[in-house]
């Protein structure tokens, strides 16, 4: 059993090790800071709206670059903003299929909580679709079972094989973390800069 757990232990290391190359930190000129994740090499990134709240961000990239951000896209009822800095090259991540998530298997999510800079926690999907507490059925989120704290917001979600699968957004609870869902992402990319 140990050596099982071993084998777990240094392949969930390695996803988090993986992702951290393409995980940014964003502050919005306010007090608070936040996550962000590259979404294309050419300085496309992906975060929270309540990250960026439409102020003037600054990009931390994972190689010490920090970067003039312009808002492309701001959507608050999705909790999402698009980014774009001026740089290429850039690290991603691949994506993976939030469509085939199910209760029970194993998610990372990775951030800079309390400016940890890029922590990792780590739990299992508990569901999908609206949170019944926020009264809004018609909004589709991932509750997992992990601790998000403030700085995890905008941050990827990734699945075991690294792949992201959401960008985390808000606590519910504190064992219970809310993620938009990458396709939910994808549909909000093609309609945003379309």
């Amino acid at each position: 059993m140990s050596e099982l757990l071993q084998q777990l232990n240094q392949e969930l290391a390695s996803v988090a090790e993986g992702a951290r190359r393409s995980l940014v930190s964003i502050s919005n000129g306010q007090r608070g800071a936040g996550a962000g994740t590259i979404w294309h090499p050419d300085g496309l990134i992906l975060t929270n709206a309540h990250v960026v709240r439409l102020h003037s961000p600054r990009v931390t990239l994972a190689d010490g670059r920090t970067l003039s951000a312009q808002v492309l896209a701001h959507d608050a009822q999705l909790d999402l903003a698009a980014l774009r800095v001026d740089a290429s090259d850039l690290p991603t991540v691949e994506l993976g299929d939030s469509k085939q998530l199910r209760p029970g298997q194993w998610v990372l999510a990775l951030g800079h909580p309390w400016g940890v800079a890029g922590a990792a926690t780590a739990g299992v999907i508990i569901g999908i679709g609206p949170p019944p507490e926020m009264g809004m059925p018609e909004r589709e989120l991932l509750h997992v079972g992990l601790h998000l704290r403030p700085g995890h917001s905008g941050g990827p979600l990734l699945d075991i094989h690294g792949r992201l699968v959401g960008i985390n957004t808000m606590m519910a609870g504190p064992d219970v973390g809310l993620v938009v869902p990458v396709h939910v992402i994808k549909t909000f990319l093609r309609q945003s800069l379309a």
